[in-house]
């Protein structure tokens, strides 16, 4: 059975965007350096990519484009199948790269499906909705947040719509540079 990760950038002050979506701090110089070794650590046992709509949109108008180059993960990124959780959209394109593959329907069945077909593990990143749903159905077995230094005092939480705690417990705490902690938990 796989192991469904989720993974979130957020501000030091809490907040994955800011109060109407927008990710200005992520465009910064400085507060934001996308270098995150542990990614590429993460991306060795990663089987497949899990996407809401929104976040499907931004990754797919970037990262089909890139390579190593450019980006030390895009290869291995590019090359794993990728599911949308969508009710919106027909189809997937992800550039040359073989399209993502639309899943209709509740968040949780397709997690729930996906969790059984993969062995390793499923990485949701952003997709905040997304994330918040997985997370309130009890699908989520590791969070990793990775925090940057900049407050913007204002945004959306990285769990929407979270209706009751979840306990977690430390797995890794790393200091990147620019400044940038990443915690990894295990949900209880």
């Amino acid at each position: 059975m796989g192991r469904l990760i989720v993974e979130q950038i957020l501000t030091a002050d809490g907040f994955a965007c800011g109060p109407d979506g927008e990710l200005d701090f992520m465009r910064m110089p400085g507060p934001f350096d996308p270098t995150d070794p542990g990614q590429l650590d993460m991306l060795e046992h990663t089987e497949a990519i899990l996407l809401g709509r929104t976040t499907y949109e931004l990754f797919a108008a970037y990262w089909p484009d890139k390579t190593t180059d450019d980006e030390p993960m895009a290869d291995h990124l590019n090359r794993l199948p990728k599911h949308v959780v969508t009710n919106t959209l027909a189809a997937a394109p992800w550039g040359s790269y073989s399209s993502a593959i639309v899943e209709h329907g509740e968040p949780r069945d397709t997690a729930r499906r996906l969790k059984l077909h993969y062995a390793g593990d499923i990485v949701v990143w952003g997709s905040l909705q997304l994330a918040g749903a997985l997370l309130q159905a009890e699908l989520v077995d590791r969070v990793r947040l990775r925090i940057v230094p900049i407050l913007i005092g204002q945004g959306r939480t990285a769990t929407p719509g979270l209706r009751h705690p979840r306990g977690l417990d430390l797995v890794e705490a790393e200091m990147l540079p620019a400044g940038h902690v990443t915690l990894t938990y295990d949900v209880r």
